[in-house]
């Protein structure tokens, strides 16, 4: 296994994961969550169902089914500044 041959532990590569929902369901919204989240450095994937893409990927996003929330997983210990720029797109 990855992990196990440079002797990583699981727990500590997904130690600094958010996952938050967002909905990016008009063209408008994904290019301004596109051009936010690519303002920062942090790694992120857009999920949807079993499809994963990168969050700084327009053309990834709407490759998408974008008309009902998808996950946004962000993977950084303190990422708060993106989370407050992101908030108009959250969802419950």
């Amino acid at each position: 296994m990855f992990y196990n041959k440079f002797r990583i532990k699981f727990s500590e590569v997904c130690k600094g994961m958010k996952s938050i929902r967002i909905l990016l369901d008009t063209t408008d919204k994904v290019n301004s969550f596109v051009k936010i989240i690519s303002s920062f450095d942090y790694d992120a994937d857009v999920r949807s169902g079993r499809y994963v893409v990168n969050a700084k990927s327009i053309l990834g996003i709407f490759s998408l089914d974008c008309m009902r929330p998808v996950v946004l997983e962000i993977y950084a210990n303190d990422c708060d500044d993106l989370l407050e720029q992101l908030a108009p797109f959250m969802v419950k």
